[in-house]
């Protein structure tokens, strides 16, 4: 989706266990975090690349990144600014309120925002997230805790469950 007026935007690439990662920010926050194999690719036009130390927002982006992996943070707090339709917005705005070790499933997220039968679309918003990691969309499971796409890979989302609550990961099986 184009923006309305040009504005600078600034990305770099991070190190994760997951490997790297691109992120972006606009001058109102993270605009995106995209795993650099990210099904579906990220957006061509990132604006300036920077290096790691050289920007705030997204050098506090690195170390909550680092936080969260060694197992010391639970939620993000950045500015964001992601780009989608009211409906994704709305979906991404659930996400991020699933409790850190918790699952929700596609039929959970749809009867909160407004049906059963809004489900695909909410999954169809979840595999649209552009803030991987720092807006949970690898909470979100199919029926009976399967494991369903994930943008950056299912073994990615395995590490995601696992590393948040390892029973929790156990349980999920693969289709």
């Amino acid at each position: 989706m184009p923006d309305a007026v040009e504005e600078t935007r600034v990305w770099v690439r991070l190190d994760s266990p997951l490997g790297d990662l691109v992120a972006a920010r606009t001058e109102r926050g993270l605009r995106g975090v995209w795993f650099a194999d990210h099904r579906g690719g990220f957006p061509t036009v990132l604006g300036t690349r920077t290096e790691p130390g050289a920007d705030p927002v997204l050098d506090d982006l690195g170390g909550q990144l680092r936080e969260y992996f060694a197992g010391a943070r639970r939620e993000f707090r950045l500015p964001l600014d992601p780009v989608g339709s009211p409906f994704e917005l709305r979906v991404w705005a659930a996400l991020r309120e699933i409790p850190y070790g918790a699952t929700r499933s596609y039929g959970d997220l749809a009867r909160e925002l407004g049906g059963i039968g809004h489900a695909q679309a909410v999954g169809a918003a979840n595999g649209r997230n552009p803030l991987s990691i720092v807006v949970p969309c690898h909470r979100v499971v199919g029926t009976a805790g399967a494991l369903t796409g994930y943008a950056g890979g299912l073994w990615r989302k395995r590490f995601l469950l696992s590393l948040e609550e390892p029973d929790a990961a156990e349980a999920a099986r693969l289709f």
